[in-house]
């Protein structure tokens, strides 16, 4: 067998065993459980004038809960906001992986890709995404680009991840580990994962990957973790109503 004749069937094995390309602009976060409410702040955050009898009211709560919420936000008292547990799925860009595990305020479990084959699910921006960086380091904003320079993006990405993933098949056709063979693989791959935080750690999340007008500090988040972050709020304030609203008041810094 020649050198050309054996690349035919090294091809034509890939062609007949891989999976169809699949390419995304969007993110999943699905909250998966949660120990978290406004009164496990509350209970927490009496013992340290009530002691003992605080047993006595966890999970109680009164009207007067919010006053103490917006009081220990406010005063950046951060420790009672602790005593709560959120645990999210997250499927989302390797890239944008990299950027969340810079915080090292949560507990994570990702896939992996020495373990199983990964699959060909790759990251491209849509036409709401900005795409021109106006200004210098530290003092740029970002603009739409023109319906050609998305064209280019989408389409070079398209090509890229393509090929890449094509590689990828023939290197574990040949016999090579998974571990190994991952390494042609770009960062606009998804990969999923499990990440655990308290309210307190979620907030000082929230308050560095969102821009918001209400922000006392504003921060200019990349796009794609910015829209992680969105939907992981949303959980946050259907969870925990009186801390989010304290959280807003207070100019989303986290206490």
């Amino acid at each position: 067998m020649n050198a050309d004749t054996a690349d035919t069937v090294d091809r034509s094995e890939i062609e007949d065993t891989k999976q169809e390309i699949v390419f995304r602009d969007d993110m999943t976060v699905e909250l998966v459980k949660s120990s978290a409410s406004d009164a496990d702040v509350i209970w927490a955050a009496r013992v340290s004038t009530a002691g003992e009898t605080t047993l006595e009211k966890v999970g109680e709560s009164s009207d007067r809960d919010a006053g103490l919420i917006n009081y220990l936000a406010r005063e950046r008292h951060g420790s009672p906001f602790e005593h709560t547990s959120m645990t999210f799925f997250v499927s989302a860009p390797i890239f944008v992986f990299r950027e969340f595990m810079r915080h090292r305020i949560a507990s994570y479990n990702e896939e992996s890709g020495r373990y199983r084959e990964l699959r060909p699910v790759f990251y491209i921006p849509n036409k709401d995404r900005k795409l021109v960086q106006v200004g210098k380091t530290g003092a740029y904003t970002f603009v739409d680009g023109t319906p050609e320079q998305l064209d280019i993006t989408v389409n070079a990405i398209k090509e890229t991840c393509t090929l890449a993933y094509e590689n990828y098949q023939k290197i574990l056709a040949s016999g090579v580990a998974r571990e190994v063979a991952r390494a042609v693989l770009p960062v606009t791959l998804y990969s999923s994962m499990y990440v655990t935080m308290n309210a307190r750690a979620l907030m000082n999340f929230l308050s560095l990957r969102t821009s918001s007008p209400d922000s006392h500090f504003p921060s200019y988040p990349q796009r794609e973790i910015e829209m992680v972050a969105e939907k992981m709020e949303k959980h946050f304030a259907e969870l925990m109503p009186m801390t989010y609203a304290a959280f807003q008041k207070s100019g989303r810094i986290a206490p």
